[in-house]
């Protein structure tokens, strides 16, 4: 009997100040949600903006004199995950804002559900302009696929001196198509040839079919608006067929993965691309750099870039907001302006898209290398 006393004067002192202390912290933390692809077929994007919102956090740790907790959600690079995903840090975790997802299919399962919420997102690199279409909540920190599309045709035409091309679509993706689309429509505005036009789908392994009907065209360039799996075994088996013509791809192919995969056959492979180390021109791209190579031991990436500047561009809207109200911090994000990233100056433009350059690169002596930067 005397034990169960103890025990029970035991757990009301806890109540008593344990209880407070721990609401006290909950009161001085402010979360931010994030869904994301660790795993599954985009993983290495995921990986990535992870590894850039960790550096983001560690460089502004606190908002409105408060810790920021990242609360991350896997989103298993699937559109339904992605949705339950955005619903659990809505309804559970009650986030102020949220970041993601990678992919712009995942972005559009997502987007619908946080803006019934009126809680802001800022996807890191969903580049398809339906995305943000007809929202007042979503945003993002790259830009869209109209112009991605536009600059890879005038630098097919002006650079590699392009008079015809041969487009392979991953027909799964969202992003791919449209792409491919802005691509087709530039190229061929300006006095290019479409040659050949042939489809895959994710996870394909075999591109024979495809790659004989571009052998077949005999194309000044190959453009691949493709994730980084796809891009890297259709290279492969392009070289292994004799196909020597230079590839061109987006950002969606940019990742470390692709030279893993692809190795001696993505040499010379040329990307529109948000970022580039050499191309960094902030004081916060300099120091995000630093910490993040000191870090991981590695070259900073451009979708950890993006991730960075995903939790910065929120983080700083929700500072000028002085309020952790979406309504008001939604305001704040469209009006920011000038803003320094880590992947340049980012003004944000009409639907939640951000007005800015864009980086050339290429795949030289296994590294991506910095070719170019083109102005908005």
């Amino acid at each position: 009997m005397q034990k169960n006393s103890l025990l029970a004067l035991a757990l009301v002192t806890s109540l008593v100040f344990f209880g407070p202390a721990a609401q006290a912290t909950a009161a001085d933390t402010i979360k931010i949600g994030a869904y994301l692809p660790m795993t599954g077929a985009v993983a290495a994007y995921g990986e990535m903006e992870n590894a850039g919102i960790e550096i983001a956090r560690s460089m502004e740790p606190e908002v409105l004199g408060k810790k920021i907790e990242v609360i991350l959600v896997d989103t298993k690079s699937d559109k339904i995950e992605a949705a339950n995903a955005v619903t659990l840090l809505v309804e559970k975790e009650k986030v102020v804002g949220i970041l993601g997802e990678a992919i712009s299919g995942n972005t559009m399962a997502g987007n619908p559900i946080s803006e019934a919420a009126k809680i802001p997102s800022v996807s890191p690199t969903a580049t398809n302009p339906l995305v943000n279409q007809g929202k007042q909540y979503a945003f993002r920190a790259c830009f869209i696929d109209p112009f991605q599309g536009e600059v890879a045709a005038r630098f097919a035409l002006n650079e590699l001196k392009a008079k015809t091309a041969a487009v392979i679509i991953d027909i799964a993706q969202d992003y791919c198509v449209g792409l491919g689309n802005f691509f087709v429509k530039e190229f061929v505005k300006n006095g290019g040839k479409i040659v050949s036009t042939t489809y895959i789908q994710t996870g394909d392994q075999d591109f024979s079919a495809q790659l004989s009907a571009v052998q077949a065209a005999n194309p000044d360039v190959i453009y691949a608006p493709n994730y980084y799996t796809e891009d890297a075994l259709m290279a492969k088996q392009a070289r292994d067929l004799g196909i020597k013509a230079p590839i061109l791809t987006g950002d969606g192919a940019q990742a470390d993965a692709l030279i893993e995969i692809g190795g001696a056959a993505v040499e010379g492979m040329y990307f529109t691309g948000h970022f580039h180390k050499d191309a960094a021109t902030t004081e916060r791209s300099k120091q995000y750099i630093k910490l993040y190579e000191e870090k991981f031991k590695k070259e900073a990436d451009a979708f950890g870039a993006l991730g960075a500047d995903a939790y910065f561009l929120l983080v700083d809207a929700i500072k000028r907001a002085a309020s952790t109200d979406g309504t008001k911090i939604r305001d704040a994000l469209q009006d920011t302006k000038d803003f320094q990233g880590v992947s340049g100056i980012i003004t944000m433009g009409e639907d939640g898209n951000p007005i800015k350059s864009m980086v050339i690169n290429k795949v030289q002596d296994g590294k991506f290398v910095y070719v170019t930067t083109v102005n908005p």
